[in-house]
């Protein structure tokens, strides 16, 4: 894609993550990797609902402005911080999806096995220790966990999700958000049912199939 295509396409996640109800107000932010030095990044205090592609920041990877009217987001940091740890992600998305969060904010990890569509895309997905937001700290909280993992609950805090592009890494956080909800209503009625251990090794082996060399925790549980 060329550079003013991700712009618009920056703009165009930001909407959807707004519509959605995945954020409120100018929160939530979105990176973009160009190339080993320069990442294009959602202003600070604007709403991801109303961006424009001159919005766009492009920062270096220490974070300082390269081009653009407006300041990157203060979280920018912690997607920098992700770029240095894998080389295969292409992007980042942090956003606060209400069902989601919800777990965060009770510390509660994601590793129920419900969903194949889940269980295929995300596998477990673990709670960050909490760091307060846009610091060194919330950063450094990540690295224990990007080996393994490309979604992560923060903390009472929101998501942070990767993928090799945005698309990518959109849909990871849409998939965790639905399931999410669909682990908390479940859990509403007291009452679920996991995939058995052989369904969950017939979908992690498919998605190493159609994935070759992508990462994927596996079967995890954190209470174990």
């Amino acid at each position: 894609m060329k550079e003013r295509e991700l712009k618009e396409l920056i703009c165009d996640i930001g909407k959807r993550i707004y519509t959605n109800g995945f954020v409120a107000a100018n929160d939530g932010n979105i990176t973009v990797k160009l190339n080993e030095k320069e990442y294009l990044a959602t202003p600070t205090g604007i709403s991801k609902g109303y961006l424009r592609p001159e919005m766009i920041v492009k920062v270096d990877r220490r974070g300082e402005t390269l081009e653009g009217e407006y300041r990157p987001s203060s979280e920018v940091k912690v997607h920098l911080k992700i770029y240095e740890q894998r080389e295969d992600v292409g992007a980042v998305v942090h956003a606060h999806p209400p069902y989601a969060t919800t777990f965060a904010v009770a510390h509660i990890p994601l590793d129920s096995y419900l969903l194949p569509e889940a269980v295929y895309a995300l596998g477990a997905v673990p709670v960050i220790p909490y760091a307060q937001p846009s610091t060194q700290e919330l950063a450094d909280g990540l690295v224990p966990y990007l080996q393994d993992y490309d979604a992560f609950l923060l903390e009472n805090h929101g998501t942070v999700t990767v993928g090799a592009d945005l698309i990518r890494a959109w849909y990871k956080t849409e998939t965790l958000e639905y399931n999410a909800k669909i682990t908390y209503m479940a859990r509403l009625l007291g009452r679920s049912k996991e995939l058995s251990r052989e369904e969950i090794d017939k979908l992690l082996a498919a998605f190493q199939k159609d994935n070759p060399g992508a990462r994927h925790p596996g079967y995890v549980k954190f209470n174990d």
